[in-house]
């Protein structure tokens, strides 16, 4: 069973570019749950896409459009979103900010 080691420092965890305007830090995980930090810039946009894999997300700072089973909703700093398996979704970054992604599995399509 792949793991990570059980502390995360944060300072000691790489930003992985995304796209543009997207970076991302690893932080724990095993085969079936992984946490990841996703720093926006203004404009920055998550492709519309799905996986098998169920999210829960936190809005960690900043302002976003997020667009979730065709349902589009403006969310900030403390709010929270669900995304079901197979559930098309993406976002726009309205004001920069910081997005908290809880996956279930691990996503094995990020590099680690």
């Amino acid at each position: 069973m792949a793991q990570s080691s059980v502390y995360q420092i944060e300072s000691t965890l790489d930003w992985q570019k995304m796209g543009e305007g997207i970076h991302r830090k690893m932080y724990g995980y095993n085969d079936h749950l992984m946490l990841v930090r996703i720093k926006f810039e203004e404009g920055a946009v998550g492709e519309l896409h799905k996986h098998f894999h169920t999210q829960i997300s936190y809005v960690e700072s900043g302002k976003f459009e997020m667009q979730i089973g065709g349902e589009k909703r403006v969310l900030k700093q403390g709010d929270g979103y669900y995304v079901p398996p197979e559930t098309l979704h993406c976002c726009k970054c309205l004001e920069s900010g910081t997005l908290i992604d809880v996956f279930n599995p691990r996503r094995l399509d990020f590099e680690i």
